[in-house]
């Protein structure tokens, strides 16, 4: 298995970046836009918002790492609402 790699270093290395970089980048960005939107609710609805957010960036999602973190963010409490 790869190493992890720092998103600093992917940001001033250019030349030590892996294969995909843009891609985890993508769904980093995604599971955290989903875990503040849909924290505590059902699992279903949080892989749902997952694969529709994945596929607007043009990420094809992988079901298994999707089912990971939709359980994940389905276990979280929701947020007190804003305001």
């Amino acid at each position: 298995m790869e190493a992890l790699t720092s998103i600093s270093s992917l940001a001033t290395d250019p030349g030590r970046r892996p294969g995909g970089w843009q891609v985890q980048l993508r769904v980093d960005y995604v599971v955290n836009k989903v875990m503040q939107t849909h924290r505590g609710q059902s699992e279903d609805a949080v892989k749902q918002a997952i694969q529709d957010q994945l596929r607007v960036y043009g990420v094809v999602p992988n079901n298994r790492q999707v089912a990971q973190y939709a359980t994940a963010i389905s276990a979280l409490p929701q947020l007190p609402p804003s305001g």
